[in-house]
């Protein structure tokens, strides 16, 4: 390349930044935690060339003590100015980032270059992948109680954190989101903020922005916002539903005659299934994310699907044509999304490969029936902790192919190492029960 060709994107990133002073190159680690190497403008040149180093020796999922040091490479179509309010009035820019080693290859234990890989097949199979998630989130007091006590599409005074929602809101749009919705959830203190879907990478990357965005204005307010599962005890947990469709030639493939599936949503729908047990050792991936999936709470814990009961983990939702989509109810919104977008993909696109069948759509309200009676159905169930579905996971070619072995390897043990722990803690519950 020419020196014209090498300074021309540097250019171009330049003027885009006018007044900005830093520039944060995001990347995620294996749980799904948000990280960032934080340089100066000056250093502009070095970032947009992809030779800024960090030591992934303490990040998760990142080490590799003998060949920790790595390159961010930032994909500029990323690039967002933060709005300053969030910045503390300073000028900051942020670009999402993949991973590479110091010999120019992609990190294979990088999260964001395991979805790209899983897209590149998608592609090469004709078929473009959207998403629209929603994620759930609590917006708690200091003392961990809930912000409110209002309901399921209330507003003030009940619901007194609509301020803090349009604040959300603004804040997302001037990072170049369409909020489709935003309103109170079901439990207490809960909310939801939909934004339009995306093509899969673009919607992995608005989540992380997303909860940025959220706990940023949050704590603005005084309040903190937790995405985790099941924060309280006795009310609703927070989901995060994916809506995934895939597009061939500019047609939505899942779209059937009049107001029937097409046999690839079906296909795709019982790849999904097929692999559900393994698949929520990712989707649901911390030891509290099993405290949501349990019958009561409007969470799915049956392996199954229908285009109408919300007891199923996979709904399809009433609009047809190029809106008709997968809804895949049991991720939270605590998964690494990136991952989480990777393995219900490739399940879904498994299914398509290898023709599988779905089994009969479940018509019956599941949360009605106990277990016998579901299984009398032939409806399985989801892993009922972590521990379970580590062990579905540690059986599952698919999802190790997916991965890779050093990323493999290193969740299966990350989410090991947590299990452990929790299960040698004494909890305030026992000492409560037994003292």
């Amino acid at each position: 390349m020419t020196v014209e060709q090498v300074m021309a994107p540097v250019e171009q990133v330049r003027e885009q930044l006018r007044n900005v002073d830093f520039v944060r190159l995001a990347f995620t680690d294996i749980n799904g935690k948000l990280k960032n190497v934080e340089l100066s403008i000056s250093q502009l040149e070095r970032i947009v060339e992809g030779e800024a180093m960090f030591d992934g020796s303490s990040i998760k999922g990142f080490s590799r003590i003998e060949k920790s040091d790595m390159k961010l490479v930032p994909d500029l179509s990323t690039l967002k100015v933060l709005p300053e309010y969030l910045e503390d009035g300073q000028r900051v820019a942020l670009v999402f980032c993949n991973a590479y080693t110091t010999d120019g290859e992609p990190f294979e234990g990088d999260s964001r270059n395991v979805l790209k890989r899983t897209l590149e097949k998608a592609k090469k199979l004709g078929y473009q992948v959207n998403v629209g998630p929603e994620p759930e989130f609590f917006l708690l007091q200091e003392n961990g109680e809930p912000n409110d006590n209002g309901g399921y599409f209330d507003l003030s005074p009940i619901d007194t954190a609509g301020k803090v929602r349009r604040e959300i809101v603004l804040a997302l749009e001037s990072l170049g989101f369409v909020v489709e919705a935003a309103h109170h959830e079901v439990a207490l203190g809960q909310h939801e903020v939909d934004f339009r879907f995306d093509e899969a990478l673009n919607t992995a990357d608005n989540i992380q922005l997303f909860k940025y965005v959220v706990q940023n204005v949050a704590k603005q307010h005084g309040l903190t916002a937790t995405f985790m599962a099941k924060p309280i005890q006795g009310i609703n947990g927070s989901g995060m539903h994916c809506n995934m469709s895939l597009f061939k030639n500019g047609e939505n493939a899942f779209a059937g005659q009049i107001e029937q599936l097409s046999d690839i949503a079906k296909n795709f729908i019982a790849g999904v299934l097929t692999h559900a047990k393994p698949i929520a050792a990712i989707t649901n991936s911390t030891v509290n994310s099993y405290k949501r999936i349990v019958p009561g709470y409007e969470a799915p814990v049956n392996i199954a699907w229908s285009s109408a009961n919300r007891s199923c983990m996979i709904r399809i939702p009433a609009a047809r044509g190029k809106s008709t989509r997968v809804e895949v109810r049991n991720p939270d919104p605590l998964a690494n999304p990136y991952l989480a977008l990777a393995v219900l993909i490739e399940a879904g696109l498994r299914g398509i490969e290898e023709n599988l069948i779905a089994p009969p759509e479940a018509t019956r309200n599941l949360f009605a029936l106990n277990k016998d009676e579901i299984t009398d159905l032939g409806v399985d169930f989801l892993p009922g902790n972590l521990s379970e579905a580590l062990k579905e996971l540690k059986e599952s070619s698919m999802i190790r192919e997916v991965f890779g072995d050093i990323l493999f390897n290193s969740y299966l043990e990350e989410k090991q190492a947590d299990w452990d722990e929790y299960r040698l803690s004494v909890s305030e519950w026992e000492i409560k029960k037994y003292q």
